[in-house]
This record gives structure tokens, C-alpha cells and sequence, in this order.
């Protein structure tokens, strides 16, 4: 059975620059996949051409067999998008947008009415349906961008930062709610930075860096991708001087070095009950003080920073 979006060689320029470089990538129906990245990986750029927003410069995307270039209507009958900065200026308040929005998908008044209040009061957005939006908190208005997507249960849903500014509860109940929809038979693309919800939510998570495609796999599969099984993150009083670490390479169990922050650092390390005696000695013969240091599996920062050499946090930073 083909994949319900294909990708192949997607490519985007603005003028000079190149924002996603020849992204080849399926999207299986049914699944959540991930997107994640820093701002300026690209996701949002790979998005918008797949719902037929922005043209590609290169490359094809075929949704459901409907090229977006030859069919943009065709492939926008499947899609629901929830934009990263809500597009709601052109209206007064949240019922207004969400009931517009169910209208134009199609559902009559009666279905309508109960939906688009079903979705709200989920949301936690139903006592502010007749407020003005322009003057809702960010999380609120990105509430109310995302109940669009939920009113109108797309065959395909994109989803661009859905919890962005959201407070912790209001994340767990809209990951729910996420996580309904596809069981309810949709597909979601998620464009998101935050690693906690790539790993909650996606069942394979494509790793973006400066337009391109890094890698694609399940969560856990990405995390056993990384050679060494135990990683060792160890804070130090003051940075660890360089002779230090040349003396931690040198140990074959050592698989990887990252200088997580100036004064901290991960080892990814294999046959760990072995080689963490080894590394303490060095320590002590540096006369190296200590902070704390803490024993964990790899996470998708790990991941992120073994094929890009950064974490994602430092990705972030401008410049980077």
C-alpha cells in the first residue's frame, strides 16, 4: 500500500537561501510523524509546501496521489492545518473563528454546534468563545488555532508548534487530544522543537538541521542509532581542562565526547560498569571537583546532537 504523502526531493529557496534542501521522506497513513528541529531547521517551510501554501522551487509531493503542484485543490480537500502564529486577525472571537472554520469544512449546524463546543470546552477555551481574540494570552489563541484542526477531523492533519506557550496541563490535555485524532483515523505531521513532545507523540520523529533531513526513525530506534548504550553526564565545579578529555578518549569504552555546556559534559559509553572506575581515577589524578553526575539512557537530544554535533538548545542560539 503506497504512503499516503510522498516526498521527494523538496526543496525550497528565497532567493539565496536555502531553506529545505532536497527532503526525500514518506509519510505512512495512520502514523504521527515528527518533525523536530530548532527555528530555521526548516519544518515549517516543509510543511507549508506540503499543504499547498508556499510552492516548492524543486522536488515533487504527492498527497494521496494528488500532486500539490497540478492539484493544490484536491490536496487541500484532505488537509486541516494548525499555523504556528494563528491566523485569526480578520475576526472578533474564538467562536466566530472555530464555527467559520466548521462551517467551511462542511458539517451542518447541528453536528456543527455540538463539535465546535465539544472541542472548546476541551480545550479549555469555551468561557472565552465571545472574547475578543486580540486580547487572549498566546497559548489561548494557539488553543483556538488548533481547535480548528479538531472541529474538522482532517483525513491529514498538520500541526505546526501545538503547544507553544501552552502551560504544562494544557500540553498533556492537547498531546490527548492529538493522539484522538489519529486514533479517529487521521494522520498528523508535527512540526515541533520541544523533544519531550516529539517522544510522547510521534511514532517515527525526522531529525531537521539547516533544511535538511538528518535522519527518520521510531524514538527508539534513533536512540539505540547512537553507539554507546549509557550516556554520563557529569557537571564540574570548573570546565575540565583539555588534557582531561584527551585522556577520556583514549578509553575504547568511550564511544562519543560532548561538551554539553562549558562546564558539563556526556559520555556515551559502552560496558559502563567498567570504564566509570576507569574515568573517576582521571578525574582524581586531574585533582577534577565534581558536581554531580547522572547515569541515563540516550534521549532525542542525544540523537540530535550525534548527527548534528550540537543539542538542540545550542542549535537554537543565533549564529548557529
Amino acid at each position: 500500500m503506497p504512503s499516503i504523502i510522498q516526498i521527494k526531493n523538496l526543496t525550497k529557496k528565497f532567493g539565496k537561501f536555502l531553506a529545505v534542501d532536497h527532503l526525500s521522506l514518506d509519510v505512512e497513513e495512520g502514523e504521527i510523524l515528527g518533525l523536530l528541529g530548532p527555528n530555521g531547521a526548516g519544518k515549517t517551510t516543509t510543511i507549508l509546501m506540503v499543504a499547498t501554501v508556499i510552492k516548492p522551487t524543486e522536488g515533487t509531493v504527492l498527497v494521496k496521489g494528488y500532486d500539490v503542484r497540478k492539484n493544490p485543490s484536491k490536496v487541500r480537500e484532505l488537509l486541516g492545518i494548525a499555523f504556528q502564529e494563528p491566523k485569526m486577525f480578520w475576526v472578533d472571537t474564538p467562536w466566530d473563528i472555530v464555527n467559520w472554520h466548521a462551517k467551511v469544512c462542511g458539517l451542518p449546524p447541528s453536528e456543527r454546534r455540538r463539535r465546535v463546543k465539544e472541542v472548546m470546552e476541551s480545550l479549555d477555551i469555551w468561557d472565552y468563545r465571545r472574547r475578543s481574540v486580540h486580547g487572549l494570552s498566546g497559548g489561548m489563541r494557539k488553543r483556538v488555532e488548533l481547535a480548528k484542526v479538531l472541529v474538522q477531523r482532517p483525513k491529514i492533519a498538520i500541526v505546526d508548534e501545538p503547544t507553544a506557550q501552552v502551560d504544562v496541563v494544557g500540553k498533556h490535555k492537547i498531546w490527548r487530544m492529538l493522539q484522538e485524532l489519529r486514533g479517529g483515523g487521521s494522520t498528523i505531521i508535527l512540526a515541533t522543537n520541544e523533544l519531550y513532545e516529539a517522544d510522547v507523540l510521534a511514532d517515527r520523529v525526522g531529525i531537521m538541521y539547516k533544511g535538511r533531513l538528518m535522519v527518520c526513525d521510531t524514538p527508539k530506534r534513533l536512540k539505540d542509532s547512537i553507539v554507546g548504550g549509557d550516556v554520563a553526564e557529569i557537571q564540574f565545579e570548573n570546565p575540565p581542562m583539555p588534557k582531561v578529555l584527551e585522556e577520556l578518549g583514549k578509553f575504547r569504552e568511550v564511544a562519543k565526547i560532548v561538551k554539553a555546556k562549558p562546564s558539563t559534559l556526556k559520555l556515551y559509553l559502552n560496558n559502563v560498569e567498567e570504564v566509570i572506575p576507569k574515568i573517576m581515577n582521571v578525574f582524581m589524578q586531574h585533582r577534577v571537583s565534581i558536581a554531580s553526575i547522572r547515569m541515563s539512557e540516550p534521549s532525542l537530544d542525544d540523537v540530535f546532537a550525534h548527527y548534528t554535533g550540537l543539542t538542540l538548545e545550542e542549535a537554537q542560539k543565533p549564529g548557529e
